[in-house]
């Protein structure tokens, strides 16, 4: 199980990345649009700046839904390695099973 801190800290994140999405969206439209003169492209890049670095999607790591673990994530199922294998183990996840041969 992850700490509570790292699991609160994600969610803060992603909170973050929600309320400034469409600023966001908006100052990387104006900083590339070659209609707009040179200083209002670098003002929308000074601001894009400016904002909270958790504004930023990529700074968000994907966690396992249950145990909150980082590594061994499978995106598909939202878990991490060990609870999809016990999961699994369990009929829990439609459509998998484990391999035999």
């Amino acid at each position: 199980m992850a700490k509570k801190s790292m699991i609160n800290r994600e969610l803060k994140r992603a909170k973050t990345v929600a309320k400034y999405a469409k600023k966001r969206a908006e100052f990387k439209k104006a900083a590339v649009d070659l209609t707009l003169s040179e200083e209002e492209r670098d003002l929308a890049r000074v601001k894009l700046q400016k904002l909270p670095r958790d504004a930023s999607p990529i700074r968000k790591q994907d966690r396992c839904r249950v145990t909150g673990r980082p590594h061994g994530y499978y995106r598909k199922f939202g878990l991490g390695r060990n609870k999809l294998r016990e999961y699994t183990m369990l009929g829990m996840v439609p459509g998998l099973r484990k391999a035999s041969w």
